[in-house]
C-alpha cells in the first residue's frame, strides 16, 4: 500500500473539477451528501440541509466519512469513528484526510481491491484478524466520500465455505478412487472365479462321467456291493459342486453385465404359479405348505427365465430355512407403474447382523444354522443381480425366530414400449 502522504495525495485525485456534462448528477445517498458538501460552503444559509445529513448518515451500518475539495473532513458518523477505533469528538470537521486515513491503518496492512476514475476499493487486514472494506467515491461539488464496512465475519464465512467445498472435493475425490478400486477388485475376483470354475468343470464332468460308467457296470460287475455306493456318492458329489461352479459363472456374468436379458411378454400370476409347480414336491417333502396370493394379472416385459431363476432361488431359500410344519407364501401386488414379487416364509428369520451381509456372495452366516443346508451362498446374489438388471431392486425384511419377506419391485412397460419389445 502507498505511503500515509501517498494516501492523503490520492484524496486529491478527487478533487479536480468535474465538466459538467460528463458526469451525471447522482441521486438518493450521493445527492444528498454531495448538497451537504455545498452547503458547509454556506453554513448559516444551509444549517438545516447540514443537520438532515448528519440525521442520515447517523442511520447507515457502514461508517461515512465526507470530504470537501480540499481533503478536509465535513462530516461523518459514529461507526466511522469506531471503524478508526477513536472517539467521535477526535473526528471534528476540517480535520486532514491523510490524518485519518494514517489513523485507519494503524496495526493493519492495506491492499488494493480496484481502482479507477470513479471510485477506489480497498481492503484493510488488522492484526487481530479483522477486514475492513474501504471506498471512496468522487461527489459532484468535487468532494468526495469514504465508505467503510466491517467485513470480518462475511470474510471468515467465506473462508469457511470455501474450506468445507475443498473438502468436500477431496471426499469425492477420494469415495471417487475407492470406489474404481473396489469395481476393479470385484470385477478380478469375479473374473478369478470364472476362469477357475470353467477350467474345474472339465475335469469334474469327466468325473462325472466315469462314476456313471462305473455305476452302470458295462465291463462286468464291481465285486463288492460297497463299491457301487461310493461311485454313488462320488457322481452325486461331483454334480453338486457342478452346480456351485455353474452358480458361480452365472454370478459372474450378471455381474460384468455379459449376459443379455430377453424380453418376453408374461403375467406376474403365470410367473408365480409355474415356481410353485416345481417346488411343491420339494415343499411336501419338507413338511412345508406353499401358498399363492391373489390374482395380480399384471403383465411383465422381461427374461422370462431370468425372473424364474431369480424367483426360485429365493424360494429355494424359503424352503431350506422353514421348519416343518412352516409355510410359504408367493404373491404379487401391482400398481400403475410396477409390480412387487413377495416371497415370505415363516421360517428361522435372521439377524440384522446377518440381514446386512446376505447379498454378499459366499456368505453363509451362522454355521450353527447352515452347516446342515446345502447350497454355495449365491443364491440371493444371483436374484439381486437379475432384478437389478431387469431394471428393479429387491428389498428384504426379516425377524430372527419369525420369518422373512423378500420383496422384488419390478417396472411395468407402457402399452406402447411392451408392443415394441
Amino acid at each position: 500500500m502507498r505511503s500515509t502522504e501517498q494516501s492523503g495525495a490520492g484524496g486529491g485525485r478527487f478533487r479536480a473539477p468535474v465538466p459538467a456534462q460528463t458526469v451525471q448528477s447522482p441521486v438518493g445517498l450521493m445527492h444528498r451528501l454531495s448538497a451537504a458538501i455545498a452547503a458547509f460552503r454556506a453554513p448559516v444559509a444551509a444549517a438545516p440541509q447540514i443537520a438532515d445529513t448528519d440525521a442520515l448518515i447517523a442511520t447507515l451500518p457502514f461508517g461515512v466519512a465526507c470530504w470537501n475539495a480540499d481533503a478536509q473532513l465535513v462530516a461523518s458518523n459514529e461507526r466511522f469513528a469506531e471503524r478508526l477505533r477513536v472517539a467521535a469528538d477526535m473526528l471534528s470537521p476540517g480535520a486532514a484526510y491523510h490524518e485519518v486515513i494514517q489513523q485507519l491503518t494503524v496495526g493493519g496492512s492495506m491492499q488494493p481491491v480496484r481502482e479507477d476514475w470513479q471510485n477506489r476499493l480497498l481492503e484493510l487486514h488488522r492484526e487481530d484478524g479483522s477486514t475492513l472494506l474501504i471506498e471512496e467515491r468522487p461527489l459532484a461539488t468535487g468532494g468526495f466520500i469514504t465508505l467503510v464496512m466491517d467485513v470480518t465475519e462475511s470474510r471468515r464465512t467465506n473462508q469457511l465455505l470455501t474450506s468445507i467445498r475443498e473438502d468436500q472435493r477431496q471426499l469425492a475425490r477420494r469415495f471417487h478412487e475407492e470406489k474404481i478400486r473396489a469395481e476393479a477388485a470385484s470385477r478380478a475376483k469375479t473374473s478369478f472365479l470364472a476362469h477357475l470354475s470353467h477350467d474345474i468343470r472339465t475335469p469334474l464332468n469327466h468325473i462325472i462321467g466315469f462314476a456313471d460308467m462305473l455305476r452302470q457296470q458295462p465291463f462286468g460287475p464291481l465285486g463288492d456291493g460297497r463299491y457301487l455306493n461310493y461311485v454313488e456318492a462320488v457322481k452325486a458329489s461331483g454334480e453338486r459342486l457342478l452346480g456351485f461352479f455353474a452358480n458361480i459363472l452365472e454370478l459372474a456374468e450378471l455381474e460384468g453385465g455379459r449376459r443379455e436379458l430377453k424380453r418376453d411378454r408374461f403375467t406376474a400370476d403365470e410367473l408365480l404359479i409355474t415356481i410353485l409347480r416345481r417346488f411343491s414336491t420339494q415343499g411336501q417333502r419338507a413338511g412345508i405348505t406353499m401358498g399363492l396370493g391373489g390374482a395380480c394379472e399384471a403383465i411383465l416385459t422381461a427374461d422370462r427365465f431370468a425372473l424364474e431363476r431369480m424367483v426360485a432361488n429365493l424360494v429355494e431359500n424359503a424352503i431350506r430355512f422353514t421348519p416343518r410344519g412352516g409355510k410359504v407364501t408367493l404373491a404379487a401386488y401391482a400398481a400403475h407403474d410396477g409390480v412387487v414379487l413377495e416371497i415370505t416364509d415363516t421360517g428361522i428369520g435372521m439377524s440384522s447382523e446377518r440381514l446386512e451381509s446376505l447379498s454378499q456372495p459366499f456368505v453363509f452366516g451362522d454355521a450353527a444354522l447352515t452347516r446342515d443346508r446345502e447350497g454355495a451362498g449365491l443364491g440371493v446374489a444371483i436374484s439381486r443381480a437379475i432384478a437389478e438388471l431387469s431394471g428393479g431392486r429387491m428389498a428384504i425384511d426379516s425377524r430372527q425366530g419369525l420369518g422373512t419377506t423378500v420383496a422384488v419391485s419390478l417396472p411395468l412397460l407402457a402399452e406402447e414400449e411392451a408392443r415394441a419389445a
